[in-house]
Protein backbone atom coordinates (compact mmCIF):
# COMPACT_ATOMS: atom_id res chain seq x y z
CA UNK A 1 0.00 0.00 0.00
CA UNK A 2 1.48 3.31 -1.08
CA UNK A 3 1.53 6.02 1.58
CA UNK A 4 2.70 9.63 1.41
CA UNK A 5 3.30 11.60 4.58
CA UNK A 6 4.16 15.28 4.56
CA UNK A 7 6.06 17.12 7.28
CA UNK A 8 7.75 20.45 7.84
CA UNK A 9 4.85 22.85 7.74
CA UNK A 10 4.44 25.57 10.32
CA UNK A 11 4.04 29.26 11.00
CA UNK A 12 6.64 31.64 9.70
CA UNK A 13 7.01 35.33 8.95
CA UNK A 14 7.15 36.86 5.50
CA UNK A 15 10.59 36.45 4.01
CA UNK A 16 11.36 33.24 5.90
CA UNK A 17 12.13 29.84 4.42
CA UNK A 18 10.71 26.37 5.01
CA UNK A 19 11.50 22.90 3.75
CA UNK A 20 8.64 20.46 3.41
CA UNK A 21 9.24 16.75 3.11
CA UNK A 22 7.16 13.99 1.59
CA UNK A 23 8.08 10.50 2.76
CA UNK A 24 6.85 7.74 0.49
CA UNK A 25 6.44 4.10 1.43
CA UNK A 26 4.96 1.02 -0.16
CA UNK A 27 6.74 1.17 -3.53
CA UNK A 28 10.16 1.96 -4.94
CA UNK A 29 10.48 5.71 -4.65
CA UNK A 30 13.08 6.05 -7.38
CA UNK A 31 10.50 5.44 -10.11
CA UNK A 32 7.89 7.82 -8.71
CA UNK A 33 6.92 11.13 -10.24
CA UNK A 34 6.09 13.34 -7.27
CA UNK A 35 4.32 16.68 -7.32
CA UNK A 36 3.46 19.32 -4.77
CA UNK A 37 0.12 21.10 -4.75
CA UNK A 38 -1.27 23.70 -2.42
CA UNK A 39 -4.74 24.83 -1.52
CA UNK A 40 -5.65 28.03 0.25
CA UNK A 41 -9.05 28.50 1.92
CA UNK A 42 -11.74 29.13 -0.66
CA UNK A 43 -9.43 28.40 -3.57
CA UNK A 44 -8.86 25.45 -5.84
CA UNK A 45 -5.90 23.15 -5.49
CA UNK A 46 -2.91 24.71 -7.26
CA UNK A 47 0.14 23.06 -8.81
CA UNK A 48 3.45 24.08 -7.25
CA UNK A 49 6.17 21.82 -8.62
CA UNK A 50 7.07 18.30 -9.69
CA UNK A 51 10.07 16.00 -9.93
CA UNK A 52 10.22 12.92 -12.08
CA UNK A 53 11.87 9.68 -11.07
CA UNK A 54 14.22 7.46 -12.91
CA UNK A 55 11.30 5.91 -14.71
CA UNK A 56 10.67 2.35 -15.57
CA UNK A 57 14.14 1.87 -17.04
CA UNK A 58 15.89 2.94 -13.84
CA UNK A 59 18.36 4.99 -15.82
CA UNK A 60 16.56 8.30 -16.39
CA UNK A 61 17.70 11.47 -14.72
CA UNK A 62 15.21 13.35 -12.59
CA UNK A 63 13.58 16.40 -14.14
CA UNK A 64 12.00 19.21 -12.16
CA UNK A 65 9.38 21.74 -13.14
CA UNK A 66 7.98 24.51 -10.97
CA UNK A 67 4.95 26.70 -11.49
CA UNK A 68 5.59 30.20 -12.76
CA UNK A 69 4.13 31.84 -9.67
CA UNK A 70 6.78 30.23 -7.42
CA UNK A 71 9.68 29.92 -9.84
CA UNK A 72 12.91 31.21 -8.36
CA UNK A 73 11.61 30.83 -4.80
CA UNK A 74 10.55 27.17 -4.58
CA UNK A 75 12.63 24.11 -5.49
CA UNK A 76 11.68 20.45 -5.65
CA UNK A 77 14.32 17.83 -4.93
CA UNK A 78 14.49 14.18 -3.95
CA UNK A 79 16.60 11.79 -1.91
CA UNK A 80 15.70 8.27 -2.94
CA UNK A 81 17.90 6.80 -0.19
CA UNK A 82 15.56 8.43 2.31
CA UNK A 83 12.40 7.77 0.24
CA UNK A 84 11.84 11.50 0.36
CA UNK A 85 10.88 14.36 -1.89
CA UNK A 86 11.37 17.91 -0.67
CA UNK A 87 9.87 21.30 -1.38
CA UNK A 88 12.26 24.05 -0.40
CA UNK A 89 10.50 27.39 -0.11
CA UNK A 90 12.18 30.74 0.33
CA UNK A 91 11.06 34.36 0.48
CA UNK A 92 7.68 33.20 1.71
CA UNK A 93 4.82 35.66 1.45
CA UNK A 94 1.31 35.70 2.93
CA UNK A 95 -0.09 34.57 -0.42
CA UNK A 96 1.90 31.34 -0.06
CA UNK A 97 -0.17 30.38 2.97
CA UNK A 98 -1.98 27.12 2.21
CA UNK A 99 -2.14 23.42 2.89
CA UNK A 100 0.66 21.81 0.92
CA UNK A 101 0.16 18.26 -0.28
CA UNK A 102 2.40 15.86 -2.16
CA UNK A 103 1.10 13.44 -4.75
CA UNK A 104 2.73 10.60 -6.65
CA UNK A 105 2.46 8.45 -9.70
CA UNK A 106 4.47 5.40 -10.65
CA UNK A 107 4.94 5.34 -14.42
CA UNK A 108 4.55 1.94 -16.01
CA UNK A 109 6.21 2.75 -19.32
CA UNK A 110 9.01 4.91 -20.65
CA UNK A 111 6.45 7.17 -22.34
CA UNK A 112 4.53 7.62 -19.10
CA UNK A 113 7.75 8.49 -17.27
CA UNK A 114 8.24 11.42 -19.66
CA UNK A 115 4.88 12.99 -18.80
CA UNK A 116 4.99 15.81 -16.27
CA UNK A 117 1.52 16.21 -14.84
CA UNK A 118 0.44 19.54 -13.42
CA UNK A 119 -3.15 18.80 -12.48
CA UNK A 120 -4.53 16.81 -9.53
CA UNK A 121 -6.10 14.33 -11.93
CA UNK A 122 -2.60 13.31 -13.09
CA UNK A 123 -1.77 11.74 -9.71
CA UNK A 124 -3.03 8.58 -8.07
CA UNK A 125 -1.55 8.71 -4.58
CA UNK A 126 -1.90 11.60 -2.14
CA UNK A 127 -0.72 12.63 1.28
CA UNK A 128 -2.92 14.43 3.79
CA UNK A 129 -1.09 17.73 3.59
CA UNK A 130 0.76 20.06 5.90
CA UNK A 131 -0.24 23.61 6.78
CA UNK A 132 2.01 26.53 5.97
CA UNK A 133 1.07 29.82 7.60
CA UNK A 134 2.87 33.04 6.67
CA UNK A 135 2.35 36.23 8.63
CA UNK A 136 3.19 39.66 7.30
Amino acid sequence: QVQLVEAGGGSVEAGDSLRLSCIISGRAVSSATVAWFRQAPGKEKEFVGVITGTGVTGTGAATTFTAEHVKGRFTVSRDDNKSAVYLEMSSLAPEDMAVYTCAANFPESVMQSLVIGTTPADYQYWGRGTQVTVSS
